[in-house]
């Protein structure tokens, strides 16, 4: 399609407009412009084609012939339009919702906690998109994200989830018989950590540990270097939402907590997009980490 040979669209609507109602101030009234805009745009559209294409009728306007099958085809097209993004809306309305979250996260707090917003909201569907990499909310189609880390992403709406401070963690018979009061204490132990978070690293060596002089065993994954240490192999710093179900059920022992910390769990949105179902999802997001 050559867009040279095409006048502006706002031109073809306000034409389109007066067509219909025979008038312009109608048209104008309709389109929320003034009776001058339309009048300018109408006189635009003639000269462009070289042509008259509206006229005075009484105290109304008429189309001309040439006019009428412009207008004709133009009602056609906007009418194409219309239905295409009346079609796009009731599909957003009645998909799924996109959540974009870390596997650790998905599996350890979201999953053990969906159920209920199922039964509460059974007319909402949810997928889950769980990525170790940043998505981008756009690109991707998501409509929430939960991320990790200090906060101020550009180009989104982001909301506080809960805290998510680092706990250093192991298996109890892994430090069983040893007197723990603070994180240097565990120097000299097997640390078994992933390669996918640096936010634990800073912590560690912040409390007057240096991992270089450490034995550490890498994993690709948190999930990984957490099922090392409930298998007794060494010591794992997770984030403490993570971690909190395997303190709770035994499986881990708490060793060393990080205090207030600046990082937590985020929810992004989209500040653009109008989304009523992602909306509840969001609200129940924050009751279930408030609980």
């Amino acid at each position: 399609m050559n867009w040279n040979d095409i006048p502006s669209l706002a031109a073809l609507r306000a034409f389109e407009a007066a067509a219909r109602h025979g008038s312009f101030s109608a048209a104008a009234r309709d389109l929320n412009v003034t009776h001058a805009a339309i009048a300018q745009h109408v006189r635009a559209l003639e000269d462009h084609f070289g042509q008259s294409l509206m006229q005075r009728d009484g105290r109304g306007m008429s189309v001309t012939p040439e006019g009428r099958a412009l207008s004709d085809s133009l009602s056609e097209a906007f009418g194409l339009i219309a239905t295409a993004s009346h079609d796009l809306l009731d599909q957003s309305q009645t998909r799924a919702i996109r959540v974009a979250v870390t596997p650790s996260l998905a599996a350890n707090w979201l999953m053990p906690r969906i159920g209920s917003f199922w039964n509460q909201h059974p007319e909402i569907e949810v997928e889950l998109v769980p990525a170790m990499t940043l998505v981008d909310l756009r690109r991707d189609n998501i409509d929430v994200a939960i991320r990790y880390g200090k906060g101020g992403w550009a180009g989104v709406s982001s909301t506080p989830l809960m805290p998510a401070g680092h706990v250093a963690v192991a298996a109890p018979s892994y430090v069983e018989g040893r007197k723990i009061d603070c994180l240097s204490d565990l120097k000299g132990l097997r640390w078994l950590m992933d390669g996918t978070r640096s936010e634990e690293r800073f912590w560690i060596c912040a409390n007057g540990i240096d991992l270089d002089e450490e034995c550490v065993t890498m994993f690709p994954t948190g999930q990984l270097s957490r099922e090392a240490a409930r298998a007794g192999l060494g010591i794992t710093v997770q984030p403490a939402p993570i971690a909190a179900p395997y303190i709770a059920s035994g499986a881990f022992v708490e060793l060393c907590a990080e205090q207030d910390s600046d990082i937590a769990y985020h929810i992004l949105t989209r500040p653009e997009v109008i989304s009523p179902t992602r909306d509840i999802f969001v609200k129940w997001l924050r009751s279930e980490a408030t609980s």
